[in-house]
């Protein structure tokens, strides 16, 4: 099964990608963490990729292709995945597409998930981020144990640069901006389905699975 789950920053895609991983027993593919990676390492691409993030600006094609062209060759992609935060462009999606036929993968369906601004806002100006092990906690829905400080390393809890309210907003705009065309290219494939994501997370995972069983 070939999946990409769509939705604005804060949707829960990383919460329901997790989930859907576990369900169908097939990998994930987090492009967000990728360049999380890079940019604690401060690897050429992780310093370029910040500058975009913490502007809340797109991370330029050019880098997101060549992550996940280089991801997507990996063996262990060969008989399924559920890739979160890819495409984004609809330059992306044709460079997606490519990839597709050269690996000779064809994609079940896109999930997007479907959250108010007001609502995202609120979700994303209380997640916290482990400044070690990257753990991601959320003030609201999970805190940790004990106050900024990480259940998974000990390590410090932070408020990354593109949580920042003025931030969102820039996040959004660009978001929707760039994505109407892509949402419009897998409409028309047939493949695209729509989901509440402003449910709880485990009743926006079981309107996932009735689409997915019955794929």
């Amino acid at each position: 099964m070939f999946l990409v789950i769509f939705g604005p920053p804060g949707s829960g895609k990383g919460t329901q990608t997790s989930k859907i991983a576990e369900a169908y027993k097939i990998p994930q593919i987090i492009t967000g963490n990728i360049f999380r990676g890079h940019m604690k390492n401060e690897t050429a691409l992780g310093k370029k990729a910040k500058e975009y993030v913490n502007k809340g600006l797109l991370v330029p094609d050019e880098i997101m292709n060549a992550i996940i062209e280089e991801e997507l060759n990996k063996p262990v992609y060969k008989k399924g995945f559920v890739l979160d935060g890819y495409p984004r462009t609809i330059n992306q999606v044709n460079f997606f597409e490519k990839i597709l036929r050269k690996t000779k993968i064809k994609l079940d369906c896109l999930l997007d998930l479907l959250v108010g601004d007001e609502e995202i806002i609120r979700r994303l100006t209380s997640r916290r981020t482990c400044s070690s092990c990257q753990s991601i906690f959320n003030l609201v829905f999970n805190p940790p144990k004990k106050q900024g400080i990480c259940d998974n390393c000990g390590g410090k809890l932070i408020q990354r640069g593109d949580d920042e309210e003025n931030v969102i907003k820039e996040r959004l705009k660009v978001y929707k901006k760039q994505t109407e065309e892509v949402i419009n290219y897998y409409k028309n494939k047939g493949i695209f389905y729509k989901i509440n994501g402003q449910q709880d997370a485990e009743k926006v995972f079981k309107a996932i699975r009735q689409i997915l069983d019955n794929l």
